[in-house]
């Protein structure tokens, strides 16, 4: 989809959380602040137009979301908890990643998947987090907030728009990113440009590619993320900081590997570099190994 062209407005100050964990740059162009080229681009395709598989020469980020409805609010609106956005630089294997949290005290609705051994989902679980605090509490489906508490949670959240904007055009500007990876992302596109952020401008476009999109056409079948952690072969050590895949490893310094929890936009962000660098670097094992887990599957089926 081709969207709105506006110039972006000056990003203000705030208190929100933004950490940045990354590697040793001292190697790296993102040292030095007057020499921060980016990747080569890709093909500036149509964004509906489906994209060709990458290779492996190109830098890109990948962007994952968490977000949920505000608990007992209306169940059409959805508010962003967190976004991690992870640089891969193809040249040097280097990863960086940027982290926003919202810490409003806002309670909202996570949804995860309890999964099998072939990564089929057997339940899904609605859980109610605090943003600020991270507390957890058990979900109700009958709960509703009234109108002063849903206007209180709202204000609460206001702020996170500006917060939100700020911390993308100072990413996406560090990094000069060109080429984004997501995995069904259409949602994460549409909250992130419901700020007031836009990918695209009058004087920088970029590409767009939703993975999933990609491997349902090359494979004919629509993967989770949890069934190609298998398939890429995906472990994070954080006693040697190294995320593992089938075929490739990749050191991540520490601050970082800290920050690699399941459920987290990071975790998930990372089970995604896993499956992107598989799929493009070693793209005959990585088919195979998908069509593997495909049998498995069809079997257990026949069982």
């Amino acid at each position: 989809m081709d969207f709105p062209r506006k110039s972006y407005d000056r990003p203000r100050s705030n208190n929100y959380s933004n950490n940045r964990y990354d590697n040793n740059r001292s190697d790296s162009r993102y040292n030095n602040n007057n020499n921060r080229g980016g990747g080569r681009p890709f093909n500036r395709n149509n964004r509906r137009q489906q994209p060709e598989r990458p290779t492996s020469d190109k830098d890109f980020a990948i962007l994952e979301l968490k977000y949920g409805n505000i608990y007992g609010g209306q169940p059409n609106f959805y508010a962003i908890a967190e976004i991690a956005i992870l640089f891969f630089e193809a040249t040097t294997n280097k990863i960086y990643i940027e982290n926003w949290k919202n810490t409003g005290n806002i309670d909202y609705v996570s949804v995860y998947s309890k999964v099998d051994e072939l990564g089929h989902t057997v339940e899904k679980v609605k859980e109610v987090v605090n943003m600020a605090t991270g507390r957890v509490k058990p979900f109700q489906e009958d709960f509703e907030l009234d109108e002063r508490a849903l206007n209180y949670a709202f204000g609460q959240l206001k702020p996170s728009k500006m917060y939100i904007k700020k911390f993308l055009l100072n990413t996406f500007q560090k990094y000069r990113i060109d080429n984004i990876i997501t995995f069904d992302g259409r949602r994460d596109v549409f909250l992130c440009e419901s700020t007031g952020f836009k990918f695209d401008s009058m004087q920088r476009q970029r590409n767009i590619i939703d993975l999933q999109k990609v491997l349902n056409k090359e494979t004919k079948y629509l993967f989770s993320l949890n069934k190609l952690s298998l398939v890429s072969g995906f472990e994070f050590d954080h006693i040697d900081s190294k995320l593992r895949t089938n075929n490739l490893d990749y050191w991540i310094h520490p601050m970082a590997a800290k920050h690699l929890v399941p459920k987290t936009a990071a975790w998930d962000a990372a089970r995604l570099l896993a499956t992107h660098n598989e799929y493009r670097e070693h793209f005959s094992d990585f088919m195979i190994k998908a069509q593997l887990l495909l049998n498995k599957i069809s079997q257990a089926k026949n069982v």
